[in-house]
């Protein structure tokens, strides 16, 4: 590739990724395609260009210290080579796959600015968007000061997305600049702080403190000596697949401010800072072909077929192209040559297109389960009769059989069960005879009478089984055990309101809203249901013995000395429970030394002045107390 095409290529990336928040190579693949360039011709001007998210639906504003990109490497020679040029230890946290974001707080601490990063010196202002993330305080005791963090959508948020966008950050780029600052809100984004300027502080674990002190989550940190730079690194790759968030590398940076002075910056980074990139495990394989497969919900999804390659270990036939739109952007066609990683080591993705195919992809006109009318709707195809849609049907039934775990109920068999007319909802199962099963073809008596065995020993289910096996959105794993805790008894669930589900910590509006309704759309069916099942009540309690007998933990921040799941799990084994949230019945409320305590802490010291229970310790602390 001639050096002119090399920097049209590069800028083009930028624009992809920055701009239409769709990029088609891995960062890996971009990191590699700028270091060719800076081989190549090291005086080039677009490698002191910075990406730029500037859209032009919003105001410019003018950064008063530049948002710069961090340089970067991918080998620990590169990064021993950086840190030899200052004196000093060195504050380390995980690279958070984010939005950059400014916030200024004027002579009262008030918030009176939001701005992107755009291009580095000139961002957007999407104050009204960022008053609805609710991890920004709107006033702190600071006076004239500047915050810089990150936006981004925790990956727990992302699970109910993850079928319609490719990932969490392109969706929270997206979110941050809604035209209705309220719909911002509906995303449930998160901030992480690492950064403030104008508070006079002396080096960066000073910086976080005081930031800390403000009600600002702050992004996890450490602070180590030189030459432990390749074990935290290897830390962090470890936890990777551990934490809520996409974690692409791990950040360095000067801890003495006065360090950070004498290096000063270049036109495209700080040199007091550099990130030590995670590689993904990619390869180059074929689109053969693309499937459609009806979900529960009636959205159409294509499936790309493509010829099997190993990632991380694991042969991929498979992936997902999450949607009809994204397919169209990537501009697939059969026989391409394409690029698969899996982000992380576990996730498939296919991540752009090398070499274009000649076999055209069309959309489907008729939905493909049972030939109803295909409907367009922004990016995704929908069944327009998935009430009465054999697949989503069939869907429904293989998702209550899944989360119930009633044992012998294969796609095929469920399939032909709904066609014989046999078991068209999820209360059916229960009325199933073995006669009805063994004038199947292929199925004997002993099998029959094995299945309905099965079925019949999952006529009592706990409370947070019961309402994941409904299929209402948003009703996961997570959100199932938070209402089996909170509420304790199905009849308890079925007449909450959406306020009183908003409330609770980590549900929020949005969540709220598709359980309210979902539960309300599916009441003939649990009234059906529990003509069979038996519900019972929340979780158990705890019977553990030993001295947290009777008491509740609950953890916040992040924590340095151990994985904060196996703190919870010291506080099971010595017969604590773990609560869901802060409330006037929790006992201890564990803060993390590594910062980001955020909105816990804070409602748990209101708890306090007002003289509730509740104890707030920190890690220390809560060893002591594992220790007695």
């Amino acid at each position: 590739m001639a050096v002119a095409e090399l920097e049209r290529e590069v800028r083009r990336h930028n624009h992809l990724y920055f701009i239409e928040h769709s990029p088609v190579i891995s960062d890996y693949d971009f990191d590699m395609l700028v270091e060719e360039l800076k081989r190549r011709k090291p005086e080039s001007k677009v490698l002191r260009e910075i990406g730029n998210d500037i859209s032009g639906k919003f105001k410019k504003v003018r950064h008063e210290v530049a948002m710069l990109s961090l340089d970067k490497a991918y080998d620990l020679k590169t990064m021993e080579s950086w840190a030899e040029k200052f004196e000093g230890d060195i504050i380390v946290s995980p690279k958070i796959d984010g939005c950059a974001m400014s916030l200024r707080y004027g002579a009262d601490g008030t918030l009176q600015l939001a701005a992107t990063r755009g291009s580095g010196t000139v961002g957007e202002d999407v104050t009204p968007n960022i008053r609805f993330v609710k991890d920004i305080p709107q006033k702190i005791a600071l006076k004239n000061v500047e915050v810089r963090g990150e936006i981004y959508m925790p990956l727990s948020v992302f699970k109910r997305y993850k079928e319609e966008f490719a990932n969490p950050r392109n969706l929270a780029a997206g979110a941050i600049k809604q035209k209705d600052p309220t719909k911002t809100g509906e995303y449930s984004l998160s901030f992480w702080a690492y950064d403030i300027l104008g508070a006079g502080a002396k080096d960066e674990v000073e910086k976080r403190r005081l930031l800390e002190k403000n009600r600002f989550p702050v992004i996890e940190w450490k602070l180590i000596k030189k030459d432990k730079i390749h074990e935290v690194f290897e830390d962090y790759l470890k936890r990777r697949e551990k934490v809520d968030y996409e974690m692409d590398g791990v950040v360095y940076k000067a801890n003495l401010v006065s360090e950070q002075e004498r290096l000063g910056f270049t036109a495209h980074h700080p040199r007091f800072g550099i990130a030590f990139k995670f590689q993904g495990d990619s390869g180059v394989t074929t689109l053969k072909d693309v499937e459609w497969s009806v979900a529960r919900t009636g959205v159409i999804t294509p499936i790309g077929i493509v010829e099997p390659v190993e990632l991380s270990g694991a042969m991929v036939s498979r992936v997902s192209l999450h949607n009809y739109g994204l397919m169209k952007k990537l501009g697939l066609s059969k026989g391409a040559k394409v690029m698969m990683m899996r982000r992380g080591g576990v996730i498939p993705n296919l991540e752009w297109v090398v070499e274009k195919g000649k076999g055209e992809i069309e959309a489907p006109r008729k939905c493909p389960s049972c030939g109803s009318k295909v409907e367009l709707r922004d990016d995704f195809l929908y069944c327009t009769d998935a009430k009465n849609c054999v697949q989503t049907k069939v869907g429904e039934l293989k998702h209550f059989v899944s989360v119930v775990e009633i044992d012998g109920l294969g796609d095929v068999l469920l399939e032909k069960l709904y066609a014989e007319g046999l078991v068209t909802d999820a209360s059916e199962f229960y009325e199933l005879a073995a006669a009805n099963l063994s004038t199947l073809e292929r199925m004997g008596d002993t099998l029959a009478t094995k299945l309905i065995r099965n079925i019949q020993s999952r006529r009592e289910l706990p409370l947070d089984v019961f309402l994941r096996s409904l299929g209402i959105r948003e009703v996961g794993r997570h959100t199932s055990q938070i209402l089996a805790r909170e509420f304790g008894t199905l009849e308890h669930v079925l007449t909450v309101t959406q306020e009183q589900l908003s409330s609770i910590h980590t549900i929020g509006d949005v969540i709220a809203t598709e359980v309210v309704g979902g539960l309300k759309a599916k009441s003939k069916l649990i009234d059906k249901l529990l003509k069979f099942v038996k519900v019972q009540k929340g979780e158990p309690k705890n019977e553990a013995s030993g001295p947290f007998k009777g008491m509740s933990f609950l953890f916040t921040g992040s924590m340095l000395t151990m994985v904060r799941s196996d703190a919870e799990k010291l506080v099971e084994e010595k017969g604590g429970t773990i609560a869901s949230g802060v409330s006037k019945t929790l006992d201890y409320i564990v803060v993390g030394d590594g910062g980001g305590a955020g909105s816990k802490l804070d409602k748990a010291k209101k708890l306090q002045s007002k003289g509730e229970k509740v104890k707030i310790v920190n890690e220390k602390e809560f060893l002591k107390l594992v220790k007695q």
